[in-house]
C-alpha cells in the first residue's frame, strides 16, 4: 500500500484524506439512520392511548422528547393539544424540519465528495501527464520520469474512482432512507392530529 502511495506521488494525499471522510461519515449514518431508532414501532399507539385517557402532561412530554426523533415531532404537537389544529400543525412541521434536517447531517459533505473524487484523480492524471511530457527531450527520455508520470497519472484516477463510486452510492442511499424516514414521521404527526381532532369532538 506504501509503495502505492508512493508511486500515485503527492496528488493522492486529497484523495486519501477524501476516503477517510468519507468513511466516517457513511459509517456514522450507517449507525444512526436506523428506522427502529428514530421512529419506533409502537410508539405511536401509545401517544394515542395517552391522548384518550388524558395522561398528556409535562412529565409525559420531557420523555417522549428525549425518545427519538419521531418523539420530538410528536411531543411539539401535543404541547399544543389545547391550541388550534393550525398551530399544532405548525408546531410539528417546525419540529419535523429541524429534525429532518439533522437526519441529513453529513450528507451534502458525502455528496460533494463523490463530486470532486473524481476530479482530484483527474488533477492527478494530468499532473502525471505533465511529468511524462516533461521527460521528452530532444536528447530522448528518461525511462524513470516516464515511470512516474505514468504511476502519478493511473493511479490517481484509480483512486478517485475508487473514492467517487462508493460515496455516491451510499450518498444516494442515504437521501433515499431519510426520504422515506421523514414522510413516515410526517404520516404518523398528520395522525396525530385527526386523533387530537377527535378527541375535542
Amino acid at each position: 500500500m506504501l509503495s502505492i502511495i508512493a508511486a500515485a506521488g503527492w496528488p493522492i494525499w486529497p484523495l486519501i484524506f477524501a476516503s477517510v471522510i468519507a468513511l466516517a461519515i457513511i459509517g456514522e449514518r450507517l449507525w444512526s439512520l436506523k428506522p427502529g431508532e428514530i421512529a419506533p414501532l409502537g410508539l405511536f399507539r401509545e401517544i394515542e392511548e395517552a391522548v384518550d385517557k388524558g395522561k398528556v402532561n409535562d412529565e409525559m412530554l420531557d420523555a417522549l422528547t428525549r425518545h427519538s426523533p419521531l418523539g420530538r415531532v410528536l411531543a411539539a404537537g401535543l404541547r399544543n393539544i389545547s391550541a388550534s389544529r393550525e398551530v399544532m400543525k405548525d408546531a410539528i412541521e417546525d419540529a419535523g424540519r429541524v429534525e429532518a434536517y439533522l437526519l441529513e447531517r453529513y450528507l451534502p459533505t458525502l455528496g460533494t465528495i463523490a463530486s470532486v473524487s473524481p476530479l482530484l484523480g483527474l488533477l492527478g492524471t494530468v499532473i502525471g501527464m505533465v511529468d511524462i511530457f516533461g521527460a521528452l527531450t530532444p536528447q530522448g527520455s528518461s525511462p524513470a520520469v516516464l515511470a512516474q508520470g505514468i504511476s502519478v497519472a493511473l493511479y490517481n484516477t484509480a483512486m478517485g474512482l475508487i473514492v467517487a463510486i462508493p460515496s455516491l452510492i451510499f450518498y444516494r442511499h442515504f437521501r433515499q432512507k431519510v426520504s422515506g424516514i421523514v414522510l413516515d414521521m410526517e404520516t404518523q404527526a398528520v395522525r396525530l392530529v385527526e386523533v387530537v381532532d377527535k378527541k375535542r369532538n
